[in-house]
């Protein structure tokens, strides 16, 4: 069975990740991960093999790439909080 992470908390996931990371490699570690989002739910790891990084240096750069690879419906409205605190 896969794991489930809602985006605002992807953080902890990705930081199981050993970094400078190579796409194809994260892509593979997170094939199981299905990622909620703000309109549906997305599998982690394709959403990783489609983004224009060809390596990751941090956590912070698989999220940019994400936000990059994401429309903003997925992740929710501008300057609206989850409650997440």
């Amino acid at each position: 069975m896969g794991r489930e992470v809602e985006f605002n908390r992807v953080e902890r996931t990705l930081q199981g990740l050993e970094y400078p990371i190579a796409r194809e490699s994260a892509a593979g570690q997170l094939a199981d991960v299905r990622l909620i989002l703000a309109d549906g739910e997305a599998n982690l790891g394709e959403l990783i093999d489609t983004a224009a990084n060809d390596e990751f240096e941090s956590p912070a750069d698989v999220i940019s790439a994400l936000h990059n690879t994401l429309p903003r419906a997925a992740v929710g409205e501008p300057y609206q909080s989850d409650g997440d605190s």
